[in-house]
């Protein structure tokens, strides 16, 4: 089975390669795409649609993911790729979290990944995955990318940057919505 997925991130295709371990996951950038949806479903389907216009006939795939801190309102959230900036990086996002959140004891927080996908019919369909957890006071770790070095899932003492691939494929939130993608896959065959 070949996956287009909407990505251009080299994080997120190592991701969806694991999680769609015995698929063909091939890249196809969703340049030019402007992802100006109110939350992550839409914009994920603004992404999965126009890699399917190039990809009619196959499976494609598009998630939109981020960050939601309880004490902010709901922010990073969409904005979460671009939270200190339009050209900002990594680095500076999680300075600009950890500015906001300086003396918060709330430090509640969760990934949200909305993953769109367009079957080989062209029907579309969005699935979610969510991964509760909570803010470390500093940065910890450096596997994996974004907010994973302040990122603690629920039931962990170790950051998503701490963890190895396996242990974090097992409880992110791109793992539980890529799990229900599968389920999508099966029901269409």
């Amino acid at each position: 089975m070949r996956v287009w997925a909407a990505t251009h991130n080299a994080h997120k295709m190592r991701e969806l390669s694991v999680l769609f371990d015995g698929a063909e996951v091939l890249a196809d950038n969703p340049a030019g795409v402007v992802e100006d949806a109110p939350d992550f479903a839409g914009n994920a389907l603004l992404k999965v649609r126009a890699v399917a216009s190039r990809h009619r006939g196959e499976w494609c795939i598009a998630d939109d993911s981020g960050l939601e801190v309880a004490a902010l309102g709901g922010e990073p959230g969409v904005h979460s790729a671009r939270y200190a900036g339009e050209r900002c990086d990594f680095a500076a996002n999680n300075a600009l979290l950890l500015e906001r959140l300086a003396g918060v004891e709330d430090r509640r927080a969760r990934f949200v990944c909305a993953m769109a996908i367009v079957d080989p019919d062209g029907r579309a369909h969005v699935v979610e995955g969510v991964c509760g957890g909570r803010l470390a006071e500093s940065p910890s770790g450096s596997a994996g990318f974004g907010y994973d070095p302040l990122f603690l899932p629920d039931g962990s003492d170790v950051t998503f940057a701490e963890m190895g691939d396996s242990e974090k494929n097992r409880v992110s939130h791109r793992a539980k919505a890529s799990a229900e993608a599968r389920k999508v896959f099966e029901k269409w065959r």
